[in-house]
């Protein structure tokens, strides 16, 4: 149980890069975009980081779901499961975002991005407060 603890942590940290990174970079590329016309390499950046950690989160909830079958589900852990996977959606609708400016369209303001960003941060806390306390 110890490696899959080890892989799961270790797919979550690379996803959870990308949750943090991938909207930030958005409000900069937007920017780069509006001056060049052109997708340029910080968009391949983005759409490369985006696309990559997608792999690293099928691992962290394939290996999530076996830790799960082996400690027998406790309750705090359907909690975090239900911010996990509002945590997945957010994921997707940060993909949704970066299919668009791959796309050259840009619709959401800087500060939408930035909430959107710091959105996902509260959500972390919440589940690490979930795994670390463990409190139901």
């Amino acid at each position: 149980m110890t490696w899959l603890k080890i892989i799961h942590i270790l797919c979550v940290m690379g996803w959870m890069t990308s949750i943090f990174a991938v909207p930030r970079a958005l409000i900069y590329w937007k920017r780069d975009f509006a001056k060049t016309g052109e997708f340029g390499p910080l968009g391949d950046l983005t759409y490369r980081l985006y696309r990559f950690s997608a792999g690293l989160a099928v691992i962290a909830a394939i290996t999530g779901l076996w830790l799960g079958v082996l400690w027998g589900f406790p309750a705090w852990l359907h909690a975090k499961i239900a911010l996990v996977v509002l945590l997945a959606a957010h994921y997707v609708w940060t993909g949704v975002l970066v299919g668009r400016a791959k796309r050259g369209e840009f619709r959401e303001s800087d500060l939408f991005l930035r909430i959107f960003n710091e959105i996902s941060v509260v959500g972390t806390i919440a589940i690490l407060w979930l795994v670390v306390a463990k409190p139901f």
